[in-house]
């Protein structure tokens, strides 16, 4: 009989992250949930162990320490990283560079491009010992295309869009399959975050029908469910109105 795999989520809490530690506990993967959040994790907890087995981790990826800690005390039964899903992430602000906020410059580097790297630092040893796993990325369709006002978060996108062919390289000698899944707008709280409360992220959904969490979801689990030979590389995901980042067509 095989082992059950076992997926590590990041931003495990809301939106992307949550969708797949759902779709995954439908096919029976283990799952390792990271996020800052304890009560929420322990709710998903609560309902996805009905399906899988589930194992929490209350951490911040910005932090180095606590989150190469973290990894280390995974329990035996879920050190065995098969699927990492490097998910946390955040956009704070919309501002031209020249009025830019540093703070959010920094949590946006610190989120997107070091805490990614430093759960992968912790993480890949394991794969490359055992020469299997896949890692998929979540980036942005603002790592294809820079976009107005939107400077550092792409540059963030962008290094992810790097990293990930840089694993891909880096990592093919040990049949480690590297994955970016770019999604363009999707319905969360990500808008929320970036106008941090301001009622402007109300309007960014309206009028046309976004893609959903759960579509990246499902993209993500067809990625990890292809044949060993397979290897799903890059991902770019729009919804039917979006055309670019800039080009929405919405109803009036």
């Amino acid at each position: 009989m095989n082992k059950k795999k076992v997926a590590l989520i990041t931003g495990a809490t809301s939106g992307i992250g949550k969708a797949t530690a759902e779709e995954f506990a439908k096919h029976g993967i283990n799952l390792v949930l990271c996020g800052r959040r304890q009560a929420r994790l322990d709710s998903i907890k609560q309902v996805l162990s009905k399906q899988t087995d589930v194992h929490v981790l209350n951490f911040d990826v910005r932090d180095r320490e606590k989150t190469l800690n973290a990894i280390a005390s995974l329990p035996e039964t879920f050190k065995t990283i098969d699927i990492l899903i490097n998910n946390a992430g955040n956009a704070h602000g919309l501002d031209p560079i020249q009025t830019g906020n540093l703070d959010d410059w920094d949590a946006m580097m610190d989120i997107n491009v070091k805490g990614l790297l430093y759960v992968s630092k912790a993480i890949i040893p394991g794969m490359t010992k055992r020469q299997s796993g896949h890692i998929i990325n979540i980036g942005s369709s603002a790592g294809k295309e820079v976009y107005p006002k939107g400077n550092v978060y792409c540059a963030s996108k962008h290094a992810v869009v790097a990293i990930t062919e840089g694993m891909r390289i880096d990592l093919n000698p040990f049949g480690i399959k590297v994955t970016a899944i770019n999604p363009g707008l999707v319905e969360t709280e990500f808008s929320q975050v970036r106008f941090k409360g301001d009622s402007a992220a109300d309007t960014v959904y309206k009028g046309y029908k976004a893609l959903q969490a759960e579509d990246i979801a499902d993209v993500i689990y067809f990625a990890v469910s292809r044949p060993a030979h397979v290897n799903i590389a890059d991902v770019l995901m729009f919804c039917t109105a979006q055309a670019s980042s800039t080009i929405v067509k919405k109803s009036t």
